[in-house]
């Protein structure tokens, strides 16, 4: 019971930090040495405002100094971190996939926000999941080969096609796709660039239909959607999808 209230505390951390990173990162702001402040006013904030969630709720989403709404965003990256984390713990039990993982869900939660506010992937977010899969590869050296072809499985294919489409598919999304091969293997991001295609291709539809297609809509989270799935359940898929033609 501790391990879990514990894991769930440091994922609320972790989603506090997910959210400096969504806001300084596409500005080129320094994500360690510049102190918090209010985007409204400018004023630092204090420790006791940052506490995660709890802060928000006292606040009552409010700064404390100008009275500016703070942005529900704020408290709802820091939960779905710190629910994540759990449902993680929940498949992984305490191993260096927990670990893999937790981390990269926080790194694809912060790409995903980026890409729908700016339309891009930061390279400093993927090179932390290159960190990720490099550090798995390393623990589990005999399949070394699942893990390179995984590199490139996926990308290659994007690749084709922004030079095909001329552009259309974004430089972010292959290096994204590249790096998650890395640490899933092939297989699995196979699995994650059908997962994140079906998906895309639902939203899509609902857009089409209520009328907001015309907006420009990124491909990284439902990437980020299908890279997850397929990390904590790509094999029992893969199995179950393979028994289907089994006798």
């Amino acid at each position: 019971m501790y391990i879990i209230i514990l894991l769930f505390i440091y994922g609320l951390i972790i989603g506090s930090f997910l959210n400096v990173c969504i806001l300084r990162l596409p500005e080129g702001e320094s994500i360690i040495t510049d102190r918090s402040h209010c985007t409204k006013c400018g004023q630092s904030i204090k420790w006791y405002d940052l506490i995660p969630v709890v802060s928000y709720l006292i606040l009552g989403g409010k700064c404390r100094h100008c009275k500016d709404k703070i942005s529900i965003q704020y408290p709802s990256v820091e939960l779905l971190n710190g629910v994540a984390y759990l449902w993680i713990y929940s498949v992984y039990g305490i191993s260096l996939h927990t670990v893999l993982y937790c981390l990269l869900v926080s790194a694809l939660i912060t790409i995903s926000l980026i890409d729908i506010k700016y339309y891009i992937i930061p390279d400093q977010v993927n090179i932390v999941i290159l960190i990720l899969g490099l550090i798995n590869l390393i623990v589990d050296y005999n399949n070394w080969l699942l893990y390179v072809i995984g590199f490139f499985a996926v990308s290659s294919i994007l690749y084709i096609i922004a030079i095909l489409t001329k552009g259309q598919m974004g430089g972010g999304d292959i290096k994204l796709m590249a790096v998650c091969g890395l640490l899933l293997g092939w297989q699995n991001i196979l699995l994650a660039l059908m997962i994140g295609s079906i998906v895309g291709s639902v939203i899509g539809v609902i857009l089409l239909v209520t009328k907001k297609s015309g907006r420009k809509v990124p491909f990284g989270p439902y990437l980020a959607i299908g890279v997850i799935i397929a990390g904590l359940y790509g094999n029992q898929i893969i199995e179950w999808y393979l028994g289907l033609f089994l006798i």
